[in-house]
């Protein structure tokens, strides 16, 4: 009798070492791809720009702002930009995130830890 395998919804463990995994959640990176600089997306493109599309459904010239400058909110940022969002309002506590979240849309920032609320 074998290891009993586990997934949840066919999405890969994230903190293993070695996993088994279905083929269709597999992606080839090019050997000459720089591994520091490679990262995994997972669901978060959908699901950001899904959630934008989908669910908000921002209209041409509205504000929209996004909570979290991760790989969802800089999918949900996309996805009001696409939607025609004139105003984007990026927020997080990394002011790093800034530089990149800009090529995504976003037009606006703000870091709770700066504003006095």
């Amino acid at each position: 009798m074998g290891l009993l395998l586990i997934t949840f919804l066919a999405h890969p463990p994230s903190v293993n070492i070695q996993s088994v995994i279905h083929e269709g959640c597999l992606a080839k990176i090019d050997p000459s791809a720089p591994l520091d600089k490679v990262c995994i997306l997972s669901c978060g493109v959908s699901t950001g720009l899904g959630a934008t599309l989908n669910v908000a459904k921002p209209k041409k010239g509205s504000s929209v702002a996004v909570f979290g400058l991760g790989a969802v909110g800089l999918a949900a940022a996309e996805g009001a930009r696409i939607s025609g969002a004139s105003r984007i309002i990026g927020v997080d506590l990394n002011p790093k995130r800034l530089e990149e979240a800009k090529n995504f849309g976003v037009n606006e920032f703000v870091n709770p830890r700066d504003e006095k609320l």
